[in-house]
This record gives structure tokens, sequence and C-alpha cells, in this order.
């Protein structure tokens, strides 16, 4: 094996990469060693696509880990589905494909899946002690900024995720469980083997 390192990002949309590049440059991870599968063009769901790919993607990782050292971040969005629904869809599409199930003591795999959506996550990052207390995973939060402000607060909600992944110490006692299900999946994929 080699010592380069690469990562590779299926995200559903903009805000998602945007999110991941800033928490990986956070990581330490360089721009040249993050790849970006494209994303949708507004025409269909970039959920589904994200579904769609995550197969060949898992098995495209595995296999280059066999040269170079190679994570796989996947990000989609539950919606009005649970995490758990979410993570199933990304198992069954694997086991349709022959593959085993993403195993974190031996894949680079990270699967990150916001209950509704990633504003939540970013909204519950940025905002203080008190007022993270209102902010459940019962409902849509999406539309209670633009989308200009929701711009503005992700690279802040990037920092502190990260500040999050290295430091659980410094967590907040109560967490989004969503969260904290995507903070465990994060070391083995972050992990550039330095």
């Amino acid at each position: 094996m080699t010592d380069r390192f690469s990562i590779y990002i299926l995200a559903e949309d903009k805000r998602h990469q945007s999110f991941l590049r800033r928490f990986l440059k956070r990581a330490g991870i360089g721009e040249r060693e993050m790849i970006f599968a494209p994303i949708s063009d507004g025409r269909g769901s970039g959920k589904q696509r994200v579904i769609n790919q995550f197969a060949d993607q898992v098995r495209l990782c595995r296999r280059r880990n066999s040269r170079a050292l190679t994570s796989l971040i996947a990000m989609m969005d539950a919606d009005e589905f649970s995490v758990d629904q979410c993570l199933n869809q990304l198992n069954e599409r694997l086991s349709e494909s022959g593959q085993n199930r993403v195993d974190s003591r031996v894949d680079r795999i990270a699967r990150e899946i916001p209950k509704w959506n990633i504003e939540t996550w970013i909204l519950f990052l940025v905002s203080s002690e008190g007022d993270r207390s209102e902010i459940t995973e019962a409902k849509n939060l999406k539309d209670q900024k633009s989308k200009q402000e929701w711009e503005d607060l992700t690279p802040r909600a990037a920092e502190i995720f990260w500040e999050w992944h290295v430091s659980p110490a410094g967590r907040p006692a109560r967490v989004l469980e969503s969260i904290t299900r995507s903070l465990r999946e994060l070391p083995s994929a972050v992990s550039d083997g330095r």
C-alpha cells in the first residue's frame, strides 16, 4: 500500500458538500485529497442519487484501498424517514450488489444522515446552549432561515462539528441523535493514517 490518501464524497447537494468540505479541511484533509461526486442538477432527487450510487462507490472504495488509503463519506438527508430507514436503504443496495454491509472496524466508510436535513444540524450546531434545547428532530426546520443565512451559518456549523468530532468531552449534554450517530461513524473514514 502507498501513503497516498483520498476521500470520496457522495453528497445530496451543495450545502452537504460545503459542510463536508469545511469539516474535512478543518480535519487537515487537503482539497486535492477530496473527490466530490457530481451532484444533481436540480432534476431528480439528490437523495435517490446517493442511494443509487452508494453500492458502486463502496465497491470502488474497498477496491482502491488495496492500492492507496481511500475513504468514502456518503451524506443524505433523512427527510420524513428515520435515520434507520435510510441506513437500511443503503444496506439493501449493498446486499443487492452482493456486498457486505459497512463494518467500521474494516471499512473506511461513513454514512452521514441528518434527520430531516442538514439545516437541522446547522441550526443545532450554531445555537447557544439555551437555544439548543428548543431544537429537536421532530420537525423540518429548513424554512427558518433564507438560503443565504444557511450558507452564512454553514462554516461555523462545520467548525463546531469538527470540534465535537475531536473532543467528545466538549459536546453539550444533549446532542441530536443523528449528529451523535454520524460522529461515531467518522473516525474510520477521516483518519489518513498519518
